[in-house]
This record gives C-alpha cells, sequence and structure tokens, in this order.
C-alpha cells in the first residue's frame, strides 16, 4: 500500500488505500428533476486486493467507476488513485489505470493484433514495442487462433476478452472493470474469471462491478454493496452471506391448509423468519447450511405427513442481500448519463486522452 502521496497530488499521506473515495457525490439532471447517482460515496481499495461494487442496474456502479476513472467529475468528494489526486492529475491517472468498460470498446473492422497495436501507439508504444505487446496479450487471452481473424467474427466472450486485453497495454497498476461478465455464457464466465485471478495473483490492484453475488464471491477480497449511490453495507463475502445465511430452502405444499404447519418447521431451522410466496403454497427460509437443512426440514415435514410437489435449496442472490439489508427488493433504474461525455464511454474516451498526452 502506497503510504507517501504522489508529489503533483498535494494529498496527505498516509494514503490508506491505493483507489480511495471519500464523500464522493454526483448529481445528473434528468425530465423528472435532479438525480443523485452518488450520493457521499466512501471506498478504499488496499494495494494487491479486489474489491467488488455489488449492485443493481442503477446503483452508481458505473458512475463510481467513471468518475474514479476520470471520465466524469463529480459535485463533491475527493478521489485518489495511488495518492494521485484525481481531479488534480487526471493525466497521471490515465498513465497507471486500465479500464474495462460494460460493452467491448473494439473496432470490428480490425483484428484483434491490430485493435491492441493501436491502443499501444494511442499509448505513444514505439511501433515494435506495440506490435510485441499486443502479441503477447493476445496469447495470454487464448485468442491466438483468432488473433489475425477482424473482431466482427469474434464471439461475445472472445470480444470481451480482447477488451480486457486492451485495458492492459500500458500494464497498469490499478485495473477498473465494469460489469466484466455481463451477457457471457456460463463457459466463457468461468474463463474470464481465472483471467481475472491470474491478474489479481501478478499484483494488479482491482476494482470490478457487478450484479452478481457469486462473481464478487469467486473474485473479490472485500464487496461493497452500493445502493442509490452509497455503500450500504461492506466486508468479506463470508461476512456478507452470513448476514443472509448461506443458502435457503424452498418448499413447494401440496395443501395450503399445510403451511402454517411447515411455515413453523421451516422456522426452527432457518437463520430468519420464513417468506411464504403470494400463491401460500411456496415457502422459504434462508439457512447457514443448505443441505444439512434440507434433509432436516424434509424429515420433519414427513413426521407432520405433509406432502410436498417439490422441494431444494437455492444460493443467496443479490435480491436477498437487498431485501436483508433495506427491507425491500433490488430495482433495477436505468443509470443516468452526463450529456457532455456520453462518447467518452470505457475505453474509446481513455484512447484519445492517452492520445492527447
Amino acid at each position: 500500500m502506497s503510504t507517501t502521496p504522489n508529489s503533483s497530488s498535494g494529498l496527505p499521506g498516509p494514503v490508506q488505500g491505493l483507489i480511495r473515495a471519500q464523500g464522493v457525490t454526483k448529481v445528473y439532471s434528468s425530465k423528472s428533476g435532479p438525480v443523485r447517482a452518488l450520493d457521499g460515496l466512501d471506498i478504499s481499495v488496499p494495494e494487491g486486493t479486489v474489491m467488488a461494487l455489488l449492485g443493481p442496474n442503477g446503483a452508481g456502479k458505473t458512475t463510481a467507476v467513471k468518475v474514479l476513472t476520470t471520465l466524469i467529475k463529480p459535485d463533491a468528494g475527493t478521489l485518489s488513485i495511488d495518492g494521485i489526486d484525481v481531479l488534480a492529475d487526471p493525466k497521471e491517472v490515465r498513465r497507471i489505470i486500465g479500464v474495462s468498460g460494460q460493452y467491448a470498446a473494439v473496432d470490428e473492422n480490425l483484428t484483434g493484433q491490430e485493435n491492441l497495436r493501436m491502443v499501444g501507439r494511442l499509448y505513444h508504444l514505439p511501433a515494435k514495442e506495440a506490435r510485441t505487446r499486443a502479441a503477447e496479450l493476445i496469447d495470454m487471452f487464448e485468442l491466438t487462433d483468432a488473433g489475425n481473424r477482424p473482431v466482427k467474427g469474434y464471439s461475445g466472450g472472445m470480444r470481451r476478452r480482447l477488451d480486457l486485453a486492451g485495458a492492459l497495454v500500458n500494464s497498469p497498476r490499478v485495473l477498473f472493470l465494469d460489469e466484466p461478465t455481463t451477457g457471457l455464457d456460463p463457459r466463457s464466465r468461468l474463463a474470464l474469471w481465472q483471467v481475472i485471478k491470474d491478474l489479481v495473483a501478478a499484483g494488479t490492484t482491482l476494482l470490478l462491478t457487478t450484479q452478481y453475488l457469486e462473481e464478487a464471491d469467486q473474485l473479490a477480497d472485500a464487496v461493497a454493496v452500493i445502493d442509490r449511490g452509497v455503500v450500504i453495507a461492506e466486508g468479506t463475502s463470508d461476512q456478507l452471506k452470513s448476514r443472509i445465511g448461506g443458502h435457503s430452502v424452498a418448499v413447494a405444499l401440496m395443501d395450503g391448509n399445510d403451511a402454517g404447519a411447515a411455515r413453523e418447521i421451516l422456522a426452527r431451522h432457518g437463520s430468519a423468519a420464513p417468506h411464504t410466496a403470494d400463491d401460500g403454497r411456496t415457502l422459504e427460509v434462508a439457512v447457514q447450511n443448505g443441505p444439512a437443512s434440507l434433509q432436516l426440514v424434509l424429515a420433519d415435514l414427513q413426521t407432520q405427513d405433509i406432502g410436498l410437489h417439490d422441494a431444494g435449496i437455492r444460493r443467496p442472490t443479490l435480491d436477498d442481500v437487498f431485501l436483508q439489508l433495506t427491507g425491500r427488493p433490488a430495482e433495477e433504474e436505468q443509470e443516468p448519463e452526463e450529456p457532455s461525455t456520453a462518447e467518452g464511454h470505457g475505453k474509446a474516451a481513455r484512447h484519445r486522452e492517452g492520445a492527447r498526452r
């Protein structure tokens, strides 16, 4: 972790995180009135670790990434990357970070190799070095067979890998990934997770946003749950799951008249109050040990001759987290954008800024 501020930043030390945001606020104008995308956001990511910002669409995750990566300016608050003030010295910040947005920002008419060489040139790498770096990244992301083919023939997973490779052309110490696996099939998602794990093992500090609790569980050292622009819970994945239970046991009754007795059984084995669905026959309860709890519930239901249509265990979802933390389900909304930077999403903005340096 950096403990001495960069000489150009003017920020006092020690710096508590390689990535740091304090009291960050961002308000957008809309036809219906002001929208507070960020409302006093506080995050700190130590060097060599991964933090996941977990939340539904519209929670403020993408806006948080944009202010930290110099794409937009906040209305209030302080931001630093490795002790460098993001607002005072954005060019120096861009020199040490890599960014991959929600959508793969690649030129479909160029080959994978050509895309990466172009990024290298925009970062002012000599032509030979840009070619060498492009070849290294093509191999790293297992795109060797496709490296000389136009990107328009790539699958979604291949495009995401190429986009992430582009974020690494400048060998950044700090990497920002905005929902890196959204829209990918399970196989592509697992492959990308392994790439991310390898990067972190090599020393990269990472902030990623995600809608998937499982993704945060797989990749993150710490998870910050964000809702309406503010962190509402933070901790390790295990700490977070301990608040909502590791699994849920769900049962579908044959006879709704058995709901009362079944509810008592689920309450006895659950870690929270059971929830009854609108149909009155489906009950669910959070538990600490899914398989063991399911066996106990089924045994007690059988003892009382309560018939079932179905029964099983379920992993906690983002909705479970939000319901437990806020008392309401996660509501997905379109995150607002700042019109002046609409064309500055993802890597396109980073490329243009890199070319200006």
